[in-house]
């Protein structure tokens, strides 16, 4: 036992160390196998194209990263419940009595890949902020299952990884000014299931305006009176809260979800600002090299939306033709490159219009619109209002929040 905890305080002092833009997870892992038994460690993340993907680390097989992405995420219920109840938990405590042997992501997804035993712990945002993940550790037939001291020795190398995460991304330096909202949203991922009941986030944590969540609900409605023969449905969805301001979803409609339970579900995803998207690095998508590749496609375009490069040259960065580069990098990141780009417009136009340094027409230009007039109409379909109402109602919350 003291071997344990010996090694479980020398893991907590290499996660506290870690420095740079990116975590050695395979060597982090290495360490965690030292302290905890296990067969294998991962990192699930969710996304803001409704759904989860296994993220780390880089020595995982194709198949199960491929398996899992295709399917199995939706089948994984231990990673929704733990996010959900914001504690580890077993995996075979998900699926009650005779439930467990005929439950797919236990049968086909660890069985098949080995594994008999898992522990899975909430992460609170493994790749982008307000997007919650968990940590999966797994043992074989051969070995035993997770104790409960050792779910609380996971629970506290999560929090140490958790901080870590967090260390790492502020470290990472970006040319993206940021422009905070005028509410911090915690959790950016909302879902409805078919009779529009909230069951992600719970009420202490949706602290959204509620106009704003009346017109989820809403909408929610009308996707749902709408599902059709395809499992998964999305668009890209602005809605207004209280004042007007604008905010913009990715609404993904899934026609079943097992992971979640019975019928379709709707999944809000409220879109990460530019300077998110932008801090995101390669290294953050080790176990899946597709979604790897692409990440470098949204350093080009902030670093050069003003002049609005065209898509295949944005594709060539990547070495893809446009037409894939445009398909893929929309359904694996839940944005189009259009819209990538006018977020990167309408952001930098908020830290300019904040500054009260330029006139509109400056702004306009700076920004890669076409004229003043373009950049009024774009700015109102983005944020509901008009660039000067924006500017006066955001300069009024920032002094309300100083006092």
């Amino acid at each position: 036992m003291a071997k344990t905890h010996t090694v479980s305080r020398d893991l907590g002092a290499s996660l506290k160390a870690a420095k740079g833009e990116a975590l050695p997870y395979r060597q982090i892992f290495e360490q965690l196998g030292q302290s905890i038994p296990l067969t294998e460690a991962l990192v699930v993340t969710s996304l803001p194209r409704g759904g989860l993907q296994i993220a780390q680390p880089q020595r995982l097989s194709e198949a199960l990263v491929r398996g899992y992405a295709k399917e199995y995420h939706l089948l994984d219920r231990p990673t929704w419940r733990a996010i959900a109840e914001k504690r580890p938990l077993r995996a075979r405590d998900c699926w009650p009595g005779q439930e467990l042997e005929q439950a797919r992501f236990y049968k086909d997804f660890l069985r098949s890949n080995g594994f008999e035993y898992a522990a899975v712990v909430p992460l609170t945002a493994p790749v982008i902020e307000g997007y919650g993940g968990a940590l999966h550790v797994y043992r074989t037939a051969e070995q035993r299952s997770f104790s409960d001291a050792e779910l609380e020795q996971l629970r506290d190398f999560a929090a140490e990884l958790d901080q870590a995460i967090f260390r790492t991304r502020a470290a990472r330096k970006t040319s993206c000014p940021r422009v905070q909202p005028f509410d911090h949203l915690p959790v950016r991922q909302f879902i409805f299931d078919q009779d529009l009941k909230m069951l992600y986030p719970g009420d202490d944590e949706a602290a959204v305006d509620r106009r704003l969540r009346d017109n989820m609900v809403e909408y929610a409605r009308f996707r749902l009176g709408h599902v059709n023969g395809k499992q998964v449905e999305s668009d890209r969805v602005s809605l207004p809260d209280a004042r007007g301001d604008l905010w913009h979803f990715r609404v993904v409609v899934h026609r079943t979800y097992p992971a979640l339970g019975e019928g379709p579900f709707v999944f809000f995803c409220l879109q990460p600002a530019c300077c998110d998207w932008s801090s995101l690095r390669p290294a953050d998508f080790q176990a899946d090299a597709e979604v790897a590749r692409l990440v470098p496609a949204m350093k080009f375009m902030r670093e050069n939306f003003r002049r609005g490069p065209t898509l295949g040259e944005i594709a060539k960065t990547v070495h893809l033709s446009p037409f894939h580069f445009h398909r893929r990098f929309t359904e694996l990141f839940g944005i189009t490159p259009k819209h990538f780009m006018l977020d990167c417009q309408i952001e930098q136009a908020k830290v300019e219009l904040l500054a009260r340094e330029k006139e509109l027409a400056d702004i306009a230009t700076q920004c890669g619109f076409a004229h003043q007039s373009h950049f009024t109409s774009r700015f109102k379909q983005a944020t509901g209002l008009t660039p000067t109402r924006w500017r006066r109602m955001a300069s009024d919350a920032g002094r309300t929040s100083r006092n």
